[in-house]
């Protein structure tokens, strides 16, 4: 009986080595048809934008230009007013970051470190601003830019485009610094570290990637905003997405496809500079404590 069922114990002892290997299978098929899928929808249209930067003609419903020309490259790069818009757009984008990170940094390790009485108002309060049109916000907004003088200056287009980045600054550095182990922290106090320190050379460190990702969503989103940089700074400060949804009214596709190109470089470089940060991941997700 013994000898009989031997087979069957090593049947058994066979198929579940089995079924790790065909869900790991499967899980590797889904990831990499996830991925390829990604890579289509980001590569073609950035594809077809920069294809359709030099095209001249189109004889639809051929999707290939039939002529390919730099004349719009040359006629955007030569417009009036171009380089003030660049001058603009990269130098009021850092200054509303760096003021984000100022006002927003102290409210997020607030929010990740500490459980206080309305928490959960206070997270759905920053919540809330992008639950909504941000136009409506920005129209709200303006009598009281009225009030303070601040319509037509460049204050009132950093103050615009601080709002858009509240989210980003707040939320994903606290879930970076909500992510942090009370364990470590309590061994660097009892190892005699002031709180200064534990919180310079241990939560900082551990929340960097959390910051690093939280201002390059902050960057893209200021330095991409236009409605209400247009309601507040024109016709004084128009930075380069302004100048960009205005002239696309008045020239071709081809026209406007330059233009955004010419738009994403800045943002592509940033990613490329902070790549490792991006990657790096910002810890589990924020609990409320």
């Amino acid at each position: 009986m013994s000898v009989a069922s031997a087979p069957l114990r090593e049947e058994a002892a066979f198929r579940p080595a089995t079924r790790p290997v065909i869900l790991v299978v499967a899980a590797r098929s889904i990831q990499a048809v996830l991925f390829l899928a990604a890579v289509f929808f980001i590569t073609v249209p950035l594809a077809w934008l920069v294809l359709l930067a030099f095209a001249g003609n189109f004889n639809f419903p051929s999707l290939v230009p039939t002529s390919f020309t730099v004349q719009w490259w040359h006629t955007v790069l030569s417009s009036p007013g171009l380089l003030h818009s660049v001058v603009l757009s990269v130098t009021i984008t850092p200054v509303v970051v760096a003021l984000s990170a100022v006002l927003c940094l102290p409210a997020a390790y607030a929010l990740g470190r500490f459980n206080f009485l309305g928490k959960r108002v206070v997270l759905l309060s920053i919540f809330s601003i992008n639950a909504f049109p941000r136009i409506s916000l920005y129209i709200a907004m303006i009598p009281m830019l009225f009030a303070l003088n601040l319509m037509g200056t460049v204050v009132g287009v950093v103050i615009v485009q601080l709002i858009g980045t509240i989210l980003f600054m707040t939320w994903i550095p606290a879930t970076g610094f909500a992510a942090i182990p009370d364990a470590l922290v309590d061994a660097a106090h009892d190892a005699g570290a002031s709180k200064f320190q534990v919180f310079w050379r241990v939560m900082l460190p551990l929340a960097r990637p959390s910051i690093a990702v939280a201002a390059v969503l902050s960057f893209l989103a200021a330095f991409d905003e236009a409605q209400g940089t247009f309601l507040v700074g024109a016709p004084n400060y128009l930075t380069m997405p302004v100048r960009m949804y205005s002239l696309v009214l008045d020239y071709p596709v081809q026209f406007a496809a330059v233009f955004a190109v010419v738009l994403s470089i800045p943002s592509v470089v940033l990613m490329l500079l902070v790549r490792k940060h991006l990657f790096a991941g910002t810890g589990s997700a924020m609990q409320l404590r």
